[in-house]
């Protein structure tokens, strides 16, 4: 009876162990608020370091519209930093439309609400760190 209370305990042990310990991944909720209309699409890129910022994303996602804005969800993502940027694919050709000498015709918008001065934002900008399931907004 003592070798059967003692395997009994040890499992409850190591169950117990298992429900407390740290999770590994978490989720990123982007709420995306203020678009122009329904048409196109919102495309939007996840980085996860500050040299593929606006470079190499590493998860990347499409979002109809409607009542001009949309929830992307983004699950199992590991801890750490990331920036996310998107835009409002209006016309929905995949890319995003720029006039004459490069200016964005279409809307665009970044983790933190971020702006740049002449250009993108900065990395340090729009970054955050991820340890617990996040929810952010971006108004475009």
């Amino acid at each position: 009876m003592n070798v059967l209370t003692k395997i009994v305990v040890l499992l409850i042990l190591s169950i117990a162990s298992t429900m407390i310990q740290p999770r590994d991944t978490f989720t990123i909720t982007v709420t995306v608020e203020e678009a122009e209309s329904d048409n196109g699409k919102i495309l939007l890129a996840l980085y996860d370091s500050e040299s593929n910022f606006l470079g190499e994303m590493y998860k990347g996602t499409k979002s109809e519209l409607a009542n001009n804005s949309c929830t992307i969800i983004f699950n199992d993502i590991p801890k750490g930093s990331y920036a996310i940027s998107i835009f409002h694919d209006e016309n929905d050709n995949g890319k995003m439309d720029t006039n004459f000498i490069g200016i964005p015709k279409e809307d665009y918008g970044f983790s933190n609400d971020a702006k740049g001065f002449v250009g993108p934002p900065k990395w340090k900008d729009a970054k955050f760190e991820l340890n617990s399931d996040k929810i952010l907004k971006i108004t475009l």
